[in-house]
Protein backbone atom coordinates (compact mmCIF):
# COMPACT_ATOMS: atom_id res chain seq x y z
CA UNK A 1 0.00 0.00 0.00
CA UNK A 2 2.96 2.07 0.68
CA UNK A 3 4.59 1.52 -2.14
CA UNK A 4 1.47 2.43 -4.09
CA UNK A 5 1.14 5.84 -2.77
CA UNK A 6 4.59 6.66 -3.24
CA UNK A 7 4.30 5.80 -7.06
CA UNK A 8 1.51 7.58 -7.16
CA UNK A 9 3.02 10.56 -5.57
CA UNK A 10 6.17 10.40 -7.95
CA UNK A 11 3.96 10.08 -11.08
CA UNK A 12 2.45 12.97 -9.84
CA UNK A 13 5.08 14.88 -9.38
CA UNK A 14 6.78 13.99 -13.15
CA UNK A 15 3.48 15.54 -14.23
CA UNK A 16 3.59 19.19 -12.20
CA UNK A 17 6.94 19.13 -13.53
CA UNK A 18 6.99 18.38 -17.19
CA UNK A 19 3.74 19.58 -18.22
CA UNK A 20 2.66 22.21 -16.09
CA UNK A 21 5.03 25.09 -15.98
CA UNK A 22 4.26 25.74 -20.11
CA UNK A 23 0.54 25.65 -19.41
CA UNK A 24 1.28 28.14 -16.77
CA UNK A 25 3.15 30.08 -18.57
CA UNK A 26 0.94 30.70 -21.53
CA UNK A 27 -1.73 31.11 -18.77
CA UNK A 28 0.23 33.77 -16.88
CA UNK A 29 0.95 35.86 -19.95
CA UNK A 30 -3.02 36.47 -20.57
CA UNK A 31 -3.79 37.26 -16.87
CA UNK A 32 -3.32 41.01 -15.42
CA UNK A 33 -0.18 41.96 -13.93
CA UNK A 34 -1.75 42.41 -10.51
CA UNK A 35 -3.26 38.90 -10.41
CA UNK A 36 -0.17 37.41 -10.73
CA UNK A 37 2.16 36.19 -7.27
CA UNK A 38 5.62 36.49 -8.10
CA UNK A 39 8.08 34.31 -6.38
CA UNK A 40 9.46 36.67 -3.18
CA UNK A 41 12.79 37.96 -2.69
CA UNK A 42 15.09 35.74 0.16
CA UNK A 43 17.93 37.17 1.95
CA UNK A 44 17.20 41.02 3.08
CA UNK A 45 20.95 42.98 4.00
CA UNK A 46 19.31 46.05 5.09
CA UNK A 47 16.40 47.98 5.21
CA UNK A 48 16.44 51.73 4.13
CA UNK A 49 14.17 54.72 4.47
CA UNK A 50 13.20 57.51 2.50
CA UNK A 51 10.17 60.24 2.43
CA UNK A 52 7.58 59.76 0.01
CA UNK A 53 5.16 61.95 -0.78
CA UNK A 54 5.78 63.38 3.01
CA UNK A 55 5.66 59.92 4.02
CA UNK A 56 8.35 58.19 5.44
CA UNK A 57 8.92 54.66 3.70
CA UNK A 58 11.06 51.40 3.92
CA UNK A 59 12.51 49.64 1.81
CA UNK A 60 14.15 46.53 2.50
CA UNK A 61 17.43 46.04 0.06
CA UNK A 62 17.88 41.83 -1.08
CA UNK A 63 21.31 39.90 -1.55
CA UNK A 64 22.49 39.68 -4.76
CA UNK A 65 24.62 36.93 -5.70
CA UNK A 66 28.13 37.39 -6.18
CA UNK A 67 30.30 35.92 -9.35
CA UNK A 68 31.62 32.65 -9.34
CA UNK A 69 33.91 31.01 -11.37
CA UNK A 70 34.47 27.23 -12.23
CA UNK A 71 35.05 25.01 -14.99
CA UNK A 72 31.83 22.68 -16.61
CA UNK A 73 31.84 19.09 -17.79
CA UNK A 74 33.37 20.32 -21.19
CA UNK A 75 36.34 21.68 -19.47
CA UNK A 76 35.18 25.60 -19.64
CA UNK A 77 35.84 28.34 -17.68
CA UNK A 78 32.48 29.50 -16.41
CA UNK A 79 31.40 32.81 -14.82
CA UNK A 80 27.74 32.59 -13.34
CA UNK A 81 27.17 36.26 -13.21
CA UNK A 82 29.16 37.06 -16.79
CA UNK A 83 29.18 33.85 -19.14
CA UNK A 84 25.44 33.09 -17.58
CA UNK A 85 24.19 36.75 -17.99
CA UNK A 86 20.45 37.54 -18.19
CA UNK A 87 19.78 34.03 -17.31
CA UNK A 88 17.52 32.51 -14.67
CA UNK A 89 19.75 30.13 -12.86
CA UNK A 90 18.94 26.43 -10.93
CA UNK A 91 21.47 25.82 -8.95
CA UNK A 92 21.85 22.42 -6.77
CA UNK A 93 25.03 20.40 -5.15
CA UNK A 94 26.22 16.84 -5.75
CA UNK A 95 29.23 14.78 -5.94
CA UNK A 96 29.84 11.86 -8.38
CA UNK A 97 30.33 9.29 -5.71
CA UNK A 98 27.35 9.77 -3.64
CA UNK A 99 25.12 6.77 -3.87
CA UNK A 100 21.68 7.38 -3.27
CA UNK A 101 20.60 11.51 -2.61
CA UNK A 102 22.79 12.98 -5.78
CA UNK A 103 21.17 10.28 -8.59
CA UNK A 104 17.87 11.32 -6.86
CA UNK A 105 18.67 15.09 -6.88
CA UNK A 106 19.75 14.70 -10.49
CA UNK A 107 16.73 13.17 -11.64
CA UNK A 108 14.42 15.42 -9.82
CA UNK A 109 16.36 18.34 -11.83
CA UNK A 110 16.11 16.44 -14.98
CA UNK A 111 12.36 17.08 -14.71
CA UNK A 112 13.43 20.78 -15.02
CA UNK A 113 15.14 20.14 -18.22
CA UNK A 114 12.52 18.23 -19.94
CA UNK A 115 9.94 20.74 -18.57
CA UNK A 116 11.55 23.78 -20.13
CA UNK A 117 13.13 21.87 -23.54
CA UNK A 118 12.21 24.08 -26.53
CA UNK A 119 8.50 23.03 -27.98
CA UNK A 120 8.21 23.38 -31.98
CA UNK A 121 4.56 24.11 -31.92
CA UNK A 122 4.66 26.71 -29.14
CA UNK A 123 7.24 28.23 -30.95
CA UNK A 124 8.77 29.07 -27.37
CA UNK A 125 12.63 27.85 -26.26
CA UNK A 126 12.62 28.21 -22.66
CA UNK A 127 16.44 27.21 -22.28
CA UNK A 128 17.68 30.74 -23.92
CA UNK A 129 15.68 31.76 -20.32
CA UNK A 130 16.89 29.28 -17.82
CA UNK A 131 20.18 27.62 -17.30
CA UNK A 132 20.81 24.31 -14.87
CA UNK A 133 23.73 24.38 -12.73
CA UNK A 134 25.06 21.11 -10.14
CA UNK A 135 28.44 21.99 -8.51
CA UNK A 136 29.95 19.54 -7.23
CA UNK A 137 30.93 19.52 -3.30
CA UNK A 138 33.89 17.31 -3.57
CA UNK A 139 36.10 19.00 -6.37
CA UNK A 140 39.26 17.22 -5.39
CA UNK A 141 37.54 14.09 -6.84
CA UNK A 142 35.07 15.13 -9.25
CA UNK A 143 37.18 16.11 -12.60
CA UNK A 144 35.76 17.89 -15.62
CA UNK A 145 35.97 14.54 -17.03
CA UNK A 146 34.29 12.24 -14.05
CA UNK A 147 31.43 15.07 -14.33
CA UNK A 148 30.93 14.97 -17.64
CA UNK A 149 30.72 11.14 -17.62
CA UNK A 150 28.30 11.63 -14.48
CA UNK A 151 26.32 14.00 -16.53
CA UNK A 152 26.54 11.59 -19.71
CA UNK A 153 24.56 8.88 -17.28
CA UNK A 154 21.59 11.20 -16.82
CA UNK A 155 21.54 12.10 -20.77
CA UNK A 156 21.76 15.85 -19.90
CA UNK A 157 22.05 18.39 -22.56
CA UNK A 158 25.46 19.66 -22.00
CA UNK A 159 24.83 23.61 -23.63
CA UNK A 160 22.00 24.22 -21.01
CA UNK A 161 23.03 22.49 -18.00
CA UNK A 162 26.41 22.72 -16.25
CA UNK A 163 28.14 20.35 -14.49
CA UNK A 164 30.76 22.53 -12.63
CA UNK A 165 33.95 21.50 -10.54
CA UNK A 166 36.81 23.94 -9.30
CA UNK A 167 38.42 25.65 -5.81
CA UNK A 168 36.78 23.68 -3.38
CA UNK A 169 36.71 26.83 -0.76
CA UNK A 170 35.19 29.72 -3.40
CA UNK A 171 32.62 26.51 -3.50
CA UNK A 172 32.37 25.78 -0.31
CA UNK A 173 31.83 29.76 0.49
CA UNK A 174 29.40 30.48 -2.34
CA UNK A 175 27.06 27.76 -1.16
CA UNK A 176 27.07 29.15 2.24
CA UNK A 177 27.53 32.86 2.53
CA UNK A 178 26.24 33.54 -1.30
CA UNK A 179 23.41 31.36 -1.33
CA UNK A 180 22.93 30.89 2.45
CA UNK A 181 22.71 27.47 2.69
CA UNK A 182 22.37 25.78 6.04
CA UNK A 183 24.80 22.73 5.36
CA UNK A 184 24.99 19.74 7.51
CA UNK A 185 28.40 17.28 7.38
CA UNK A 186 27.88 14.26 5.14
CA UNK A 187 27.26 11.09 7.60
CA UNK A 188 30.56 9.46 8.30
CA UNK A 189 32.37 11.99 6.16
CA UNK A 190 34.65 15.37 7.20
CA UNK A 191 33.51 17.98 9.16
CA UNK A 192 33.41 20.55 6.22
CA UNK A 193 31.62 18.59 4.30
CA UNK A 194 28.32 20.20 2.46
CA UNK A 195 25.65 18.08 2.13
CA UNK A 196 22.34 19.82 0.98
CA UNK A 197 19.34 18.35 -0.77
CA UNK A 198 18.05 22.27 -1.96
CA UNK A 199 17.77 23.67 -5.17
CA UNK A 200 18.31 27.11 -5.19
CA UNK A 201 16.30 29.41 -7.76
CA UNK A 202 18.06 32.39 -9.24
CA UNK A 203 16.84 35.61 -11.68
CA UNK A 204 18.35 37.46 -13.86
CA UNK A 205 19.34 40.09 -11.52
CA UNK A 206 21.02 37.63 -9.05
CA UNK A 207 18.18 37.68 -6.52
CA UNK A 208 17.69 34.34 -4.49
CA UNK A 209 13.90 33.65 -5.34
CA UNK A 210 13.32 30.45 -3.82
CA UNK A 211 14.19 27.15 -2.01
CA UNK A 212 13.20 23.59 -2.82
CA UNK A 213 13.21 20.65 -1.83
CA UNK A 214 15.56 18.62 -4.47
CA UNK A 215 14.08 15.36 -3.15
CA UNK A 216 10.43 16.03 -3.78
CA UNK A 217 9.06 15.71 -7.50
CA UNK A 218 6.16 17.99 -6.11
CA UNK A 219 8.47 20.77 -4.99
CA UNK A 220 10.23 20.38 -8.05
CA UNK A 221 7.00 21.65 -9.74
CA UNK A 222 6.70 24.55 -7.77
CA UNK A 223 10.36 25.71 -8.87
CA UNK A 224 9.12 24.75 -12.41
CA UNK A 225 5.83 26.81 -11.71
CA UNK A 226 8.27 29.73 -10.16
CA UNK A 227 10.52 29.67 -12.89
CA UNK A 228 7.71 30.37 -15.78
CA UNK A 229 6.59 33.64 -13.74
CA UNK A 230 10.41 34.52 -13.60
CA UNK A 231 10.52 34.24 -16.95
CA UNK A 232 8.15 36.92 -17.18
CA UNK A 233 9.91 39.70 -15.18
CA UNK A 234 11.78 42.59 -16.98
CA UNK A 235 15.15 42.79 -16.94
CA UNK A 236 16.11 45.75 -14.28
CA UNK A 237 18.33 48.45 -15.18
CA UNK A 238 21.38 48.37 -13.07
Amino acid sequence: MGNKRSNKKFLMGIAVAVLLPLSFYLIAKGLKKDRIIMPGYFISEKITSKMLDGKMQQDTIFHRIADLQLINQMGEQISLNNTLQGKILVINFIYTTCPSVCPKLTQNMKLLQKAFRKDRKKKMDMNNEIHLVSITVDPDRDSFQTLRKYAERFEVNHDHWYFLTGNRDSIYHFARKELGLSVQPEEHGAKDFIHTQKIVLVDRNRYIRGYYNGLDSAAVGKCAYDISLLSMEKKKKK
